[in-house]
């Protein structure tokens, strides 16, 4: 594995080139390998104690985007124009949970620790959900998942950015009426899988009318 050298100048750029973009060209699509590129560094995100709590959805089809429409007000424009539309998921209690079965099969198929390692991962786990962090009702711990989705959904739009993919991420919509569609035409069980966010990908139509606009650095970091 080559240690990264990147232009420090070059990854600034291109977080100053990103913006939420708000109507992309549709004569533009992102190829399948670059879309497969970002994809990919939502599956090479971090996550707590590396569970990844997550899925995504990518939706392609015309009429599934169309009903998506009425329960997200603010993606119509986005669902119309974007070369691709992801829809973030995280993973609710009975997959999270200390005692779940997803949990022991992170430990056991997918990390492939051995016994001694899985017992004392599972104490560490259940006394940071019951001790550390209070995770002690379905909400909390689906809002713990969707810390950890949206590290991915960061990567995802920095990932683009890099290679010059426009994205806009969207949390303009009814939770509940969402996840309901989701159950219904979707095929995603809602009893595993909340919804966190949504994010589309393509090419800019415009360049923004202003610049990006940020605090000063000084007022966002504190060094002791």
């Amino acid at each position: 594995m080559n240690t990264p050298n990147i232009a420090k100048q070059e990854i600034l750029n291109a977080f100053q080139y990103r913006h939420a973009t708000k109507e992309f060209d549709v004569s533009k699509k992102v190829s399948e390998e670059n879309i497969n590129y970002i994809l990919k560094t939502a599956n090479l995100s971090p996550s707590s104690f590396g569970f990844e709590p997550w899925h995504f959805v990518v939706v392609q089809d015309k009429e599934l985007r169309e009903l998506l429409k009425p329960v997200a007000w603010g993606a119509p424009l986005k669902l119309d124009t974007a070369s691709h539309f992801v829809l973030g998921l995280s993973m609710k209690a009975p997959m999270v949970k200390h005692d779940a079965d997803y949990i022991m099969h992170m430990m056991k198929e997918v990390k492939q620790l051995p016994e001694d390692v899985i017992e004392m991962y599972s104490k560490f786990y259940r006394e940071f959900q019951e001790r550390d962090f209070d995770l002690d009702t379905d909400k909390k711990l689906f809002d713990w998942s969707s810390k950890q989705t949206y590290i991915a959904l960061g990567n995802m739009m920095t990932s683009a950015a890099l290679i010059g993919i426009d994205s806009c991420p969207i949390e303009g919509f009814h939770q509940e009426k969402a996840e309901a569609l989701l159950r219904e035409k979707f095929d995603i069980d809602t009893d595993k899988y909340g919804l966190s966010f949504m994010v589309a990908f393509g090419y800019r139509k415009a360049d923004p009318e202003f610049g990006k606009s940020r605090r000063n650095f000084e007022d966002i970091v504190t060094w002791k």
